[in-house]
Parts: structure tokens; C-alpha cells; sequence
């Protein structure tokens, strides 16, 4: 059996459970409370809101590729948006009716982790915008290498 990989050549077999606890052994009780229980960090309190570099966003619990820092903007909702992401394979979409509201959750494809969500309301050319949590994110600076192994940069 093949390794399903993404257009960019990334490993997205699924972690299992037991893995992902284990690369979450030594996340903070934010990082675990936003990655594993779906949850919000605060806007305009996000380490990664003010990064400027140039450089990959990745998947903080399992490294795997999900924002490139050129489709990056300010949209004024005090958290890291992006116009589209790294790969389209890397995320995965799923309907959300908590809130009283119905949006579309972002979660990384490889393991399940909570990122944030996507709205309809971004710049061109997608129109969309990935409004996503720092604490769900590590920053790498530059250029990536082919495929990263997973856990917590």
C-alpha cells in the first residue's frame, strides 16, 4: 500500500491517536485547548500576528506544511489570515454549527489538530480568508525542505 501524499510530495497518512497524545505531551494548556478542544485564542494576542519573514506557517503538533507567508495579509480581525493555503490537500473542511452560527473549521490533514476557520470574505484572487490561531501554527523561516517528520517544531 502506497503512502497517500499531497501535490507537494507530503506525507498525509493520518496519526493515530496514540501519537498525537504523544505529540501533545508538551504543548501548554492553550496550545491543547485550541489544537484538541477546538478552541479560540484571544484576537490581537497571537505571537505569530505580527510575523512579517518570509517563510512557511506549519502545523504546530505535527509539522506538516499549511500557509506560505507571501499569501499572508492583515484583515483586521486581530488573528494570522491567508488567502489560500500551502497545499489545499494539507486542510481539511468541516462544517461548524457551534455558536449559534454555521462557518467552515479548518483542521490540519494529517492530524486532526484545530487551526481556525475560512470565511468568503477575502482579498483576490480567492476571495477567501483562512483565519487562523498562532497557537496552532510554528513559523519556519525560509524555504522548507521536502517533507518534515512529524511533531512539535
Amino acid at each position: 500500500m502506497s503512502t497517500p501524499r499531497s501535490a507537494s510530495g507530503y506525507d498525509l497518512t493520518p496519526i493515530d491517536a496514540a501519537r498525537r497524545r504523544d505529540l501533545g505531551r508538551n504543548l501548554s494548556a492553550e496550545q491543547r485547548h485550541i489544537l484538541f478542544e477546538h478552541g479560540t485564542e484571544p484576537p490581537f494576542c497571537g505571537g505569530l500576528l505580527q510575523e512579517k519573514g518570509a517563510g512557511v506557517y506549519v502545523c504546530l503538533l505535527c509539522g506538516l506544511p499549511l500557509f506560505r507567508s507571501q499569501q499572508k495579509f492583515d484583515s483586521g480581525t486581530g488573528w494570522p489570515s491567508f488567502y489560500a493555503p500551502f497545499d489545499p490537500a494539507h486542510i481539511r473542511e468541516i462544517r461548524d454549527t457551534s455558536h449559534g452560527m454555521t462557518r467552515t473549521e479548518i483542521r490540519c490533514a494529517r492530524c486532526d489538530s484545530h487551526l481556525g476557520h475560512v470565511f468568503p470574505d477575502g482579498p483576490p484572487p480567492t476571495g477567501l480568508r483562512y483565519c487562523l490561531n498562532s497557537a496552532a501554527l510554528h513559523f519556519v523561516a525560509g524555504d522548507l525542505p521536502p517533507d518534515l517528520p512529524a511533531g512539535p517544531a
